[in-house]
């Protein structure tokens, strides 16, 4: 009856432990925006090394989770669900360190900027040349387009006093340009058409100031300390093998933690 006993309570134990260590498994959430169109598992899989990094940093369990829709993603940020978020647009983050009390821990290389471009037979030559001209912009709700908003107000172009056509996405303002239903486009220095413009001829007008661009946060239950030691594995990524081909998975050039002034900005310059 003892010996059954004694097992009983060993069992109990490794359960209770099992527990307790799933319980203290962290996560960090994952949202690539509306680019893309991969599944959760593809998602979990292309980060997991990313999260078994910052894990090692931490000498904790980090796991994956892939946040498609931006209510989710808020709401989990809210809450304090994610002990990490990783995120674009970087506004989602942002506010995330405005309001919820999460901390900056570093952003992908390099930054974003918006790009106002126009085609290679453009009788545009600056900037103030498009007050007047029909222009094509992502959504109105969609971080470039705030972005892109933001920058050209800060140039004295407000958007709302020009005629605007707003497209469901970046590869439809190309469509426009091309087909000439507008004759300037705003689009995202990281996305598909942004890295392509030039490549094919085109012109990009004007570039505007960089921001952070995939930013990754903490939320307050992670120490500065903690957060040091991330940053620093982070940076390291870059000087490996092992690390590079963990970056070039994830589609970005390396990390930096010189962001979080500009993050701290980010909600304040998009709403100026």
């Amino acid at each position: 009856m003892m010996k059954k006993l004694t097992i009983a309570l060993i069992l109990l134990h490794g359960l209770t432990m099992s527990i307790t260590s799933q319980a203290a498994d962290l996560l960090l959430a994952v949202s690539e925006g509306t680019s893309g169109g991969l599944d959760a598992a593809q998602v979990i899989a292309k980060y997991k090394d990313l999260a078994d990094a910052i894990g090692r940093s931490m000498r904790a369990k980090v796991n994956v989770v892939f946040v498609r829709d931006f209510e989710t993603l808020e709401e989990g940020l809210k809450t304090n669900r994610y002990a990490f978020a990783m995120a674009r647009p970087s506004d989602y983050p942002a506010r995330a360190m405005r309001d919820f009390g999460y901390s900056y821990v570093a952003h992908a290389k390099p930054d974003g900027q918006c790009y106002i471009v126009v085609k290679k037979d453009s009788p545009l030559k600056a900037l103030e040349d498009i007050k007047g001209k029909k222009i094509a912009m992502p959504e109105k709700v969609a971080y470039m387009s705030k972005f892109c908003a933001a920058e050209l107000r800060s140039k004295g172009i407000d958007l709302d006093k020009e005629p605007v056509t707003y497209v469901k996405e970046q590869a439809a303002v190309t469509f426009y340009l091309d087909n000439k239903f507008a004759e300037v486009g705003a689009i995202a220095s990281y996305s598909g058409v942004g890295k392509g413009w030039e490549k094919k001829g085109d012109r990009i007008l004007h570039k505007s100031i960089s921001q952070p661009y995939f930013p990754l946060v903490a939320y307050k239950n992670i120490k500065s300390e903690q957060i040091k030691d991330v940053q620093k594995t982070l940076l390291a990524l870059s000087d490996g093998s092992e690390g590079k081909e963990i970056l070039k998975r994830i589609g970005i050039d390396g990390f930096d933690i010189g962001g979080e002034t500009k993050m701290l900005e980010l909600p304040k310059w998009l709403s100026q």
